[in-house]
């Protein structure tokens, strides 16, 4: 009886062991153990893989910052321009798409426009002459065209008129999106001589800096 008894106490504590092996104690990952295949190989169970999580109170990088639309680097190079008749220098982003003729030319790139033309002109321009007959001229090719205000400036090239308007881009092409763009119009005069000078861009673009480069390297020839 005695022994009988002490066969069934040893079973059940080897069970228990065994069960105990095979599950394993709450929370405990599970390891990697060989494994005896049928053949006699020996082979590993697999393993849990750890996925990392965000430290806590650390802070994601930060996304690369765009300039904003319109924008013209800080880093942009400045070329001379002179068109093949002469008359005038001026300096332009590098790289700019360019369309000349005659003594006027024009530059792009992207959303950004410089035009600049040099033409015969009997009077000296003056505020009330840009704000009446310019503005009015403005106002049929410009689309919804809207005035700003007129002002002398000083530049390298001598005292200029400065008419500042806003207006719609024409269409892009591929997606006929319109921007509304902000103009800056510089007129200079010399001895019977006119040259306007229009910069445009988007009227969310910051390009005083860039502005202010070309309007002050306009030379007379």
């Amino acid at each position: 009886m005695t022994a009988r008894r002490t066969l069934t106490i040893a079973g059940a504590v080897a069970t228990t062991a065994i069960l105990a092996a095979c599950s394993g104690s709450p929370g405990t990952a599970a390891s990697s153990s060989p494994v005896t295949s049928p053949g006699g190989t020996s082979t590993s169970s697999p393993t849990a893989v750890a996925t990392s999580q965000p430290t806590p109170g650390v802070l994601a990088p930060k996304a690369t910052e765009v300039n904003p639309s319109g924008d013209i680097p800080d880093n942009a190079l400045y070329v001379p321009f002179s068109p093949a008749p002469g008359g005038y220098s001026v300096k332009v982003p590098e790289g700019w798409a360019r369309t000349a003729s005659g003594a006027s030319a024009a530059f792009s790139d992207k959303l950004n426009h410089i035009e600049v033309s040099l033409t015969a002109a009997p009077n000296k321009p003056s505020i009330a002459s840009v704000t009446s007959t310019d503005a009015a001229s403005l106002k049929t090719s410009v689309p919804k065209y809207a005035m700003g205000k007129a002002s002398t400036v000083v530049r390298q090239a001598g005292t200029a008129i400065l008419l500042t308007y806003q207006g719609d881009s024409t269409p892009d092409e591929v997606t006929g999106k319109v921007v509304r763009d902000a103009f800056e119009r510089y007129t200079f005069y010399r001895a019977g001589r006119r040259i306007d000078l229009t910069l445009s861009g988007p009227t969310t673009a910051d390009n005083v800096d860039p502005w202010k480069i070309v309007s002050d390297s306009l030379r007379w020839k």
